[in-house]
C-alpha cells in the first residue's frame, strides 16, 4: 500500500525535461552517473563518412587523458581489438557498452568515446578524466557510546582512537590497490592489504594478500533481547584477532570476477569473556583455523555506485577448518541476486534477494551472525539476529527527483575536485527477512520470526562513488526511526 500511494504522489510531480534528440556522435555527454536509458544506435557521422558498409574494421584504438592509468589496463576491458570487424548496425551500442566498462573501473570521473571512419576503417578514441587516487584519512573517534558519556569520564583523553587510514587506488597505474591502517589508542588496529585484479596483457589472473592485527578494550560477547551485550575492560583487552590471507583472482572484465582465498586466523578472548559467555568459542579462550573461500561475481549493472538498470549476482562459499580438532568445522554458502529495471521516465525499480545456508555440528557465538551485520532488514538497525540460515528480500521504487549536473567550484584548480555532480532520488522501499535457528534463548524473539519493514528515503549521489541515504523506516514491531547510510541499499 505504501508503494502504491507514493508512486501515485510521485506521478503527479513534473518529470525532468527531456534533452533534445541529437545525431549520435558516439560521444556520451559528461553525466554524474550514466545509465542505460540513453538510446544508442548506428552513428550518423560514421554512416556519412563510410556509407554502404555493413561491417567496419577497427584500424586504430586511441586513449587520451590517462596520465596515470596504463593503456594495457584499459584495453583489457574492451571486447574488441585493432583488426576486428564491427557491425555498423550495432556500432553505437557496442561502443557505449565498452565505454561503461571503462567507467565502472571506478578510476575516472567520466569516459567519452568518439569514432571516425574512412573507407570502412574506424579510428576510435576513448577520452578519460582521471580521479584522485591517494586518500590519507585521519582516524579520531571516541571509545564511548556517545559524546556525553565520554565527556563525563575523568580519563576521557585516554579513551580515544587515533591514527591514519591510507588508501592508494590505481597503484602503479595498473588498477592495483594498497590499503593501510594504523590505529592507536583505546582500540588498536594494524593492517596492510594489497589487491591486484589482473596481470599481463589480457589482465586475466590477479593476486591479493593482506595481514591484520586487532585488539580492543570492548567486545560484544552475547545477544540478549535481540541486542548485543558489550564487555568493556579499561586495563585489559578482552579480544585479540589476527589473520593473514593470500588469494588468486580471475577476471574476464570488470563485470566478471572470481576469487579464491586461503587465510590463517588466530583469535583469543580474556577470561572475563568466558565468565559471561562460557561457550563464546565453544572450547576455551582461543582458537585457530584455516578459512578457504571462493567468490564468483557477475556485475552487469549500468553503474556500480548507484545502479538503475542491469543485474548483479554473487555466489560465496567459505569453509573453516579449525586446528586442534576441538571445534567442529563449518561451511557457509551465501548467494545474492539483484535486478534493476527502468519503468519509464524518471521511475526505476530494484529488487534483491539474499540467501545463506550454514552447515556445522555446532557453532561458536561469533559464527552465528545472520541479519543486522553485513545485511539487514531496514528498520531493525538496533537489533541483531543470530542463526544458521537466512533469507532476505528487498525492493524499492525510485524517482529521479533532481539532477543538478556538475557544480563548478571556482578557485579550485584541480579537475579532480573542482566539479561536484549532485543527483537526488526519492525512494520508497519494503523489506522482508527471516532467520532460521534450531535453539533460541528465551530472551531473543526475532529468530524464526518473519521480519518486515517499509519506509521512504532520500538518496544523494555525488562524486567518487559516494552515496548518502537518509531513511525513515517502520518495522513490523511498530517501531520507527530515521537512519543514515553511506551506500546503495540494494
Amino acid at each position: 500500500m505504501l508503494l502504491t500511494i507514493l508512486a501515485f504522489l510521485l506521478s503527479c510531480l513534473p518529470a525532468p525535461a527531456a534533452s533534445p534528440t541529437r545525431a549520435l556522435r558516439l560521444e556520451t555527454p559528461p553525466t554524474p552517473l550514466p545509465d542505460t536509458l540513453r538510446a544508442t544506435g548506428p552513428d550518423s557521422l560514421v554512416q556519412a563518412q563510410c556509407p554502404g558498409y555493413a561491417t567496419l574494421r577497427v584500424g586504430r584504438l586511441l586513449f587520451v587523458g590517462n596520465s596515470v592509468s596504463r593503456e594495457v589496463v584499459l584495453r583489457a576491458e574492451l571486447d574488441f581489438r585493432e583488426g576486428d570487424s564491427l557491425t555498423a548496425a550495432t556500432l553505437g551500442r557496442r561502443l557505449e557498452a565498452n565505454r561503461r566498462r571503462l567507467f565502472n573501473l571506478q578510476l575516472f570521473h567520466q569516459v567519452l568515446v568518439q569514432a571516425v571512419c574512412r573507407e570502412g576503417e574506424l579510428t576510435l578514441l576513448y577520452s578519460v578524466q582521471e580521479r584522485w587516487y591517494t586518500f590519507p584519512i585521519p582516524i579520531f573517534s571516541l571509545a564511548d557510546r556517545n559524546f556525553r558519556s565520554w565527556l563525563d569520564r575523568p580519563d576521557r583523553w585516554q579513551r580515544v582512537d587515533y591514527g591514519l587510514h591510507v588508501v592508494r587506488r590505481n597503484f602503479r597505474g595498473r588498477n592495483e590497490q594498497l590499503l593501510g591502517n594504523l590505529q592507536l589508542g583505546f582500540n588498536r588496529k594494524y593492517e596492510l592489504f594489497y589487491e591486484a585484479p589482473g596481470y599481463g596483457r589480457r589482465r586475466r589472473v590477479g593476486f591479493g594478500a593482506g595481514y591484520s592485527y586487532y585488539r580492543s578494550h570492548a567486545l560484544d560477547y552475547a545477544t540478549v533481547n535481540d541486542r548485543l551485550r558489550n564487555l568493556r575492560q579499561e586495563d585489559a583487552f578482552p579480544i585479540e584477532r589476527q589473520y593473514a590471507t593470500v588469494g588468486l583472482r580471475w577476471r574476464r572484465t570488470v563485470q566478471f570476477l572470481a576469487s579464491l582465498d586461503a587465510a590463517y586466523h588466530y583469535e583469543r578472548v580474556s577470561d572475563s569473556v568466558l565468565y559471561y559467555n562460557p561457550n563464546y568459542f565453544l572450547n576455551g579462550s582461543r582458537r585457530e583455523y584455516l578459512e578457504f573461500s571462493f567468490v564468483n561475481t557477475l556485475n552487469q549493472r549500468n553503474t556500480f555506485a548507484y545502479p538503475l538498470t542491469g543485474q548483479y549476482a554473487q555466489l560465496a562459499v567459505s569453509y573453516r577448518a579449525f586446528l586442534g580438532n576441538r571445534t567442529p568445522d563449518n561451511l557457509t554458502v551465501r548467494a545474492r541476486y539483484s535486478r534493476y529495471v527502468a519503468l519509464g521516465g524518471p521511475f526505476y525499480y530494484a529488487v534483491g534477494a539474499t540467501g545463506q545456508f550454514r552447515v556445522a555440528r555446532a557453532l561458536a557465538y561469533p559464527d552465528r551472525r545472520a541479519l543486522g551485520y553485513e545485511v539487514l532488514v531496514r528498520g531493525y538497525d538496533a537489533y541483531v539476529v543470530d542463526g544458521r540460515h537466512l533469507g532476505l528480500l528487498q525492493q524499492g521504487l525510485t524517482y529521479r527527483l533532481l539532477d543538478l549536473g556538475k557544480l563548478r567550484l571556482n578557485g579550485v584548480p584541480s579537475t579532480r575536485f573542482n566539479t561536484i555532480p549532485l543527483v537526488f532520488y526519492l525512494n520508497t522501499f519494503a523489506d522482508v527477512g527471516y532467520v532460521r535457528q534450531r535453539s533460541v534463548p528465551v530472551a531473543n524473539q526475532l529468530p524464526n520470526r518473519l521480519l518486515a519493514s517499509a519506509g521512504v528515503a532520500l538518496h544523494l549521489v555525488t562524486y567518487y562513488d559516494w552515496v548518502f541515504t537518509l531513511e525513515y523506516a517502520r518495522n513490523r514491531e511498530q517501531q520507527g526511526g530515521f537512519f543514515f547510510r553511506t551506500q546503495f541499499p540494494i
